[in-house]
């Protein structure tokens, strides 16, 4: 079990440490032999940093939940001194930073050995992980040829490839779910603000950024949750209170719910027939187990959302670019085509373009608000409208930055419902339930109301349970 961290989730491998049936150093040992035999076929991992990780271990691990088991950050976003950063970008690339974040800080005191990062593409901005800065592509543990999601998508190959039990991710569009989706994971996104974002930003996307874990077990997720949950200094706004907390919420069902069932997108187009059969098929056990599940849609402007959100990454990009190289236009060689096309477009846009685009993600907050206040508890759809995509798919030589997310065959016609709900800024969670004819994971996605993180984590701990998917692993892994 030693030589295969995929075996276990980090809840059971905190517990080995626990009992002394391995030492911390044994373990990461484990994670260092794993990435050496399988990141060369992934790249997933990059960055490493075991002296960092050794030293940890030898000062004493802080006495935390996952006290010993390994662990790797996401290569964009979060902050951390030990630990520098490409963020996905050429034009980054070697960042250091003088302090941790607040939410690195609060990682750490779970007693995990942080040992590297984790690739994602440049900006944040795609569905797939295929960054110029890591020289190639990441790739699928379930097949190769397939991308693992992004922006988490090295997190995401980094677990499900068994090289660590779970990963840190973030989430400002999909991120942390359709990860999770592709490699057959477990992946969370709690309410707006439920974590910190300082002390380097206020907020991520006008609030639609967090951060999130990409996990093989419910009760990873809740515990690292319940560990990391809460405003830091300064923060400008947070999440509603929890009542009992992630954990406590896991450990009995919920009350029965009205559940919501969409087998098409939010705005009624067809999706793949495998990943609708996986969306009904949900539904029948939700049914079994007693909810009342019915058709169902939100009558919200998803369109005007995308274009809000489209808008609001797109200046957000150009600000990253602008804050390293000023007013000048980004090279070839700096920034990859969508970086540079959002760039361009944001060039385009009106001084007061970027606050109108924040209300309208206001007012399609509302409306979803209104949607589950008077409809139903829980929503069910799909994570992805079909299964993992190629790799070279949705590579970033584009330079038209509006097409690679709103045209036909953009990123929102493949991922269109997760970044509804960082819009609304409401919870929500991809689970590994359904699996394509040609054997690749497919996402079942939950959403609930603003701040009833709680009542979807317990939903999603009573599904896994009534339909293990623990023993369900991807070739590599063992």
């Amino acid at each position: 079990m030693i030589g295969d961290l995929g075996a276990a989730d980090a809840t059971a491998l905190a517990a080995m440490v626990a009992r002394k049936d391995v030492s911390p150093g044994e373990l990461l040992d484990a994670a260092l032999a794993a990435v050496e035999a399988r990141n060369p076929a992934l790249n997933a991992v990059v960055l490493l940093q075991e002296g960092v990780a050794r030293k940890a271990i030898a000062d004493g691990l802080p006495p935390g939940p996952f006290r010993g088991v390994p662990f790797l950050i996401k290569d964009l976003g979060i902050e951390a001194k030990d630990f520098p950063s490409h963020n996905g970008s050429r034009l980054l690339a070697n960042t250091t930073y003088r302090l941790d974040s607040a939410i690195f800080e609060r990682i750490k005191a779970t007693g995990v050995v942080t040992f590297g990062r984790t690739t994602s593409p440049e900006g944040g901005i795609g569905a797939a992980t295929e960054a110029a800065v890591y020289g190639g592509p990441t790739r699928n543990p379930w097949g190769l040829e397939h991308t693992s999601g992004g922006s988490s998508g090295g997190a995401g190959a980094a677990v499900a490839a068994g090289i660590v039990a779970f990963a840190h991710g973030s989430d400002g569009g999909g991120s942390v779910r359709i990860p999770a989706s592709s490699c057959g994971l477990f992946g969370f996104k709690p309410t707006r603000a439920r974590l910190p974002d300082g002390p380097y930003a206020g907020e991520g996307w006008a609030g639609m950024a967090i951060d999130g874990f990409l996990t093989r077990s419910v009760r990873d997720t809740a515990v690292m949750l319940d560990a990391c949950e809460g405003a830091d200094l300064g923060a400008p706004y947070w999440a509603p209170p929890l009542d009992r907390g992630h954990a406590a919420a896991i450990s009995r069902p919920p009350r029965r719910l009205r559940v919501g069932i969409c087998d098409t997108t939010l705005t009624g187009e067809a999706i793949h027939p495998e990943v609708a059969e996986a969306v009904r098929a949900t539904g029948r056990l939700l049914e079994a187990l007693g909810h009342q599940v019915e058709p169902s849609r939100p009558k919200a402007d998803v369109p005007m959302m995308m274009r809000a959100w489209t808008d609001i990454v797109g200046i957000g990009t150009a600000l990253s670019i602008r804050s390293k190289i000023g007013d000048r236009a980004p090279r070839e060689d700096e920034v990859e085509g969508v970086g540079r096309g959002a760039w361009a477009y944001a060039r385009t846009l009106h001084p007061t373009r970027y606050l109108e685009a924040v209300g309208e993600i206001h007012v399609f907050g509302r409306q979803m608000a209104r949607y589950f206040d008077e409809g139903p508890d829980i929503l069910l759809s799909a994570t992805l409208a079909e299964p993992p995509a190629k790799v070279g798919r949705f590579s970033h030589l584009t330079e038209d930055y509006v097409a690679y997310r709103t045209g036909p065959e953009g990123i929102f016609a493949y991922s269109p419902f997760c970044a509804i709900f960082n819009a609304s800024g409401q919870p929500a969670a991809s689970l590994p339930l359904g699996w394509s004819q040609s054997g690749l994971p497919i996402g079942v996605h939950l959403a609930a109301a603003f701040g009833q993180d709680e009542l979807l984590i317990s939903l999603c701990a009573e599904i896994e349970q009534a339909a293990p998917w623990a023993g369900k692993r991807a070739p590599m892994a063992g």
